[in-house]
């Protein structure tokens, strides 16, 4: 968390500085899903969430927007690596992993390029008026009780 906090400092003042940027802070759905297996995790997002969101309103005093991406499971190595984990605890069998994607919307976890493209749209000038929000990419998992 201090981590996007200290980045975030230094750049904001440097961006202030030269009147305008965006800060896009990708944290995770967790500070929507109130995972409790996940607690820390949870804790973690929703306060980066809310940081990003109070960092986001002093946009129009120094041109400087900031935005919190909240994904949810994004197909990286980690979460295949984590499935595979959870498959062989599960059934003996690391190979049935692609089986615990099913469970997700439209049966897989996000793309990673969908994030990028995400990404690039909101610093972009299409999202010019977008500051202080939140935006989840997560195919509605954190509006609905789920687990997987």
């Amino acid at each position: 968390m201090f981590g996007y906090i200290n980045m975030c400092r230094a750049y904001y003042a440097l961006m202030r500085q030269k009147g305008s940027g965006v800060i896009i802070n990708v944290t995770g759905n967790a500070a929507q899903t109130h995972d409790p297996e996940y607690i820390c995790g949870v804790a973690g997002n929703a306060a980066l969430t809310a940081f990003s969101q109070s960092l986001g309103s002093v946009n129009v005093r120094d041109s400087v927007r900031v935005i919190s991406l909240n994904p949810g499971p994004v197909e990286t190595e980690r979460l295949v690596n984590l499935m595979k984990k959870k498959a062989k605890d599960r059934t003996g069998n690391a190979d049935n992993c692609r089986a615990l994607f099913k469970p997700l919307p439209f049966g897989r976890a996000c793309a990673p390029d969908e994030v990028g493209a995400m990404i690039a749209f909101l610093a972009s000038d299409r999202c010019s008026y977008n500051s202080g929000s939140v935006v989840t990419i997560d195919a509605g998992l954190s509006a609905r009780t789920f687990s997987f």
